[in-house]
């Protein structure tokens, strides 16, 4: 139906004939001759219509926004003074000499260039909202993201393998999403929270490596970069180490960047202990452009009478720790107070402070309520190893070590933001050494911190269990701009080691044998060392677009109450399909 998609138009096709489709995107009537801005997603023209084409004007005339038109003409040079050039094809405009109307369209609930929608309107209507240009870049990108993968894999020797959809019910950290079996009454599948079971088997079966750009389903609480289904780019391999595993990862996220944005990321990536990030920065995950750190204080505070400070000091499972903000002293009072309500959200139940006026003059240099609790040879402490300087402000944390970590964490992120601090675009990193285990305070148990598959750094089954709380494990993360882009480890391939790792979770020899008696049979039948990653596509596309969203990057999301507005999911079923299933709803009062 089309010579040329709009955005193709330009300066080579001068004085040549196309036909176009797309929409109408903007009509104006100028004295007689009629203009239309023709879109689609390649681009957006000019086309004229005058009267000399009188077929062509009378259908021009009845042109709203949003109509769907093939057009016929040939392509000229607009007339000095009026080219645009915001736009690829703003030095040329198609003269037309036919015009058809393909379908037409009603008023549109909102305008497409209208920023301000609500995003409720725009999931809504989302295939209206997927018209804008700037979703179709968002898209597009994504593809190409997807697509520059998708090469590098292929080039190194890895399958493209797809795993179920439809399989069993397995512990990964998140509630499953369940399907009823109407063959087998009473049983159900679940949708998969990755293809972790499924991916270590293949290595059993010797493919060696694989890949698969596959959907996820989790059933959780969700934030702006989670989604109850998602996709991620799911990799694993036979044979390597963590330390080539992630080499070779690194190599294709670099690769990436410099094929699809043109942007030169560090080699190598620097690599960070998980003990040294929560440390320095409160989080497994920091974002290394913002400089703040936090400074440890606890041995400083534990012998002061100051309680507030004491006795985190003295918990073993306590932290004091101080954020320096170099000039911060400016900061209102106002501002403090919101800082201080923004840390209550992660459970801190204040934010201490001192503003140092002069750091020459003591306790006379200092301005802060908590002065008065400290002694000079403390006060004198806390500056010097925070390297303070006139003007800084120094906030506290003090509680446990999770709460400080988590509230002073997202506070140096926060005031890394509001106060323009952040350096550079791209800030890749390695998090490694993460601990095998992490204790359960409600249930009074160990739960694996990545997942029940990832190997210790010990090959000793016995020590494992003698010292859950200090087995580190082989699993890194890969961090972006303080995002966690993927995840992995080297897994166990043994069975002796998996079964004493599902002891050591509390799992029996009964329960392992009904949940994952298949994956302990294949241990046993010569499972190759091997290990792998997955990545999340959503999140990554996301940063690479600059969205604040994945939403923004997925063509059909769910809202954050794991809805969908466009086809009003999920939603009831007929008392047919529930007999078919043998389900029977529970009626609440």
């Amino acid at each position: 139906m089309r010579s040329h998609y709009c955005g193709q138009v330009t300066e080579t096709l001068l004085d040549q004939d196309v036909t176009l489709c797309g929409w109408a995107h903007r009509r104006r009537d100028h004295g007689g001759v009629i203009f239309i801005d023709l879109r689609d997603r390649d681009g957006l023209v000019q086309v004229v219509i005058d009267p000399d084409t009188p077929n062509a004007f009378t259908s021009a005339e009845r042109v709203r926004n949003e109509y769907v038109l093939r057009v016929t003409g040939r392509v000229r040079r607009r007339p000095e003074g009026t080219e645009n050039p915001n736009l690829a094809t703003g030095a040329v405009e198609v003269l037309t000499r036919e015009l058809e109307i393909l379908n037409r369209s009603e008023p549109l609930p909102f305008q497409l260039d209208d920023d301000d929608t609500s995003e409720e309107v725009r999931l809504r209507y989302r295939y209206l909202d997927l018209r804008r240009p700037v979703m179709q870049d968002r898209l597009r990108l994504r593809t190409r993201v997807i697509s520059a993968l998708r090469r590098f894999l292929d080039q190194q020797g890895f399958m493209d393998i797809e795993t179920p959809m439809l399989t069993k019910a397995t512990p990964e950290g998140a509630r499953d999403y369940l399907v009823p079996s109407r063959t087998h009454p009473g049983s159900f599948f679940a949708l998969p929270q990755s293809p972790q079971l499924f991916k270590q088997l293949l290595m059993m079966a010797g493919m060696d490596r694989y890949y698969q750009v596959v959907r996820c389903f989790r059933d959780e609480d969700l934030r702006a970069d989670r989604q109850p289904e998602f996709t991620q780019l799911d990799i694993e391999t036979s044979f390597m180490d963590e330390s080539a595993i992630t080499e070779l990862m690194e190599e294709m996220i670099r690769q990436l960047f410099k094929d699809v944005m043109d942007v030169d990321l560090p080699n190598p990536f620097p690599r960070m202990p998980y003990e040294t990030a929560m440390q320095r920065y409160g989080s497994d995950k920091p974002d290394l452009r913002i400089p703040l750190e936090l400074t440890e204080l606890s041995d400083l505070m534990a012998g002061v009478e100051f309680k507030v400070f004491a006795g985190p000091a003295n918990d073993p499972k306590g932290r004091v720790a101080a954020l320096r903000i170099p000039e911060g002293s400016k900061l209102t009072r106002r501002e403090i107070d919101l800082y201080t309500e923004f840390v209550g959200r992660y459970g801190a139940k204040g934010l201490a402070y001192i503003k140092v006026n002069d750091v020459t003059t003591g306790r006379e240099g200092l301005q802060a309520p908590i002065v008065k609790f400290l002694p000079d040879e403390i006060l004198a402490k806390i500056l010097t190893r925070t390297g303070a300087e006139n003007g800084d402000l120094i906030f506290f944390g003090a509680d446990s070590t999770k709460v400080v970590n988590d509230a002073l964490g997202a506070l140096r992120l926060k005031i890394g933001h509001d106060l323009n601090l952040v350096k550079g675009e791209w800030a890749p990193l390695w998090v490694v050494n993460f601990p095998m285990f992490e204790w359960d305070e409600h249930d009074q148990r160990w739960n694996a911190l990545h997942h029940p598959f990832t190997a210790p750094r010990t090959d000793d089954p016995a020590e494992m269990q003698a010292n859950p709380e200090r087995c580190l494990s082989r699993a890194y993360d890969m961090v972006l701009n303080g995002s966690e882009i993927g995840g992995g480890s080297v897994r166990i391939h043994r069975q002796e080691m998996q079964s004493k790792v599902f002891e050591l979770l509390g799992i029996s020899a009964e329960e392992a044998r009904t949940k994952f008696g298949f994956l302990l049979d294949a241990l046993k039948f010569g499972c190759p060392p091997h290990g792998g990653i997955a990545f999340g596509l959503d999140r990554l596309a996301m940063l690479m677009a600059g969205a604040s969203s994945i939403r923004d990057v997925m063509a059909f999301p769910k809202t954050q109450s794991a809805a969908c507005l466009l086809t009003q999911a999920p939603a009831p079923v007929t008392e047919a399909q529930l007999r078919d299933l043998n389900i029977r709803l529970r009626r609440t009062p």
